[in-house]
């Protein structure tokens, strides 16, 4: 994946974390559940009768949310992806384990969590972290 940093413009970027901070909250003070990528997405695997509309709308509006930004809001971003598909798959996968491994994602446990001081999810993103610059850090300097 390769960013175009020359389009980079900070504002849209500060809205959506905006944005993203607000729902979050609103999701806790609202319905008093994490706001959790993983767990929204894993429930919708035999889901409760009441859980399914609201959860595949969640996923629909996170599906769509490049669409609405492109032609909604006249965002013009391009994102380029230069891994095949397998590659893709075998990272898609390794994700979804780790979060199902470490009881969250990285938005459960690093917007949610860290906003609520916990020092659980301060040590599964410091986790996330890391092994994602280690193995970007890998693939780029010995594969």
């Amino acid at each position: 994946m390769t960013i175009d940093w020359t389009s980079f413009t900070p504002g849209p970027a500060l809205a959506g974390g905006i944005i993203l901070g607000i729902a979050a909250a609103l999701y806790v003070l609202i319905n008093g559940r994490i706001l959790g990528i993983s767990g929204i997405l894993g429930g919708l695997i035999g889901p409760k009768r009441t859980d399914w509309l609201w959860r595949a709308s969640f996923v629909l509006g996170l599906l769509t949310a490049p669409l609405w930004g492109r032609y909604v809001f006249q965002m013009n971003t391009t994102a380029v992806i230069d891994a095949d598909y397998l590659t893709l798959i075998i990272a898609g996968l390794l994700v979804g384990f780790g979060a199902r491994y470490g009881s969250g994602c990285t938005s459960g446990h690093g917007i949610c969590g860290l906003s609520r001081l916990s020092p659980r999810s301060l040590l599964a993103t410091l986790t996330f972290m890391g092994c994602g610059f280690l193995v970007v850090f890998l693939i780029r300097h010995w594969i």
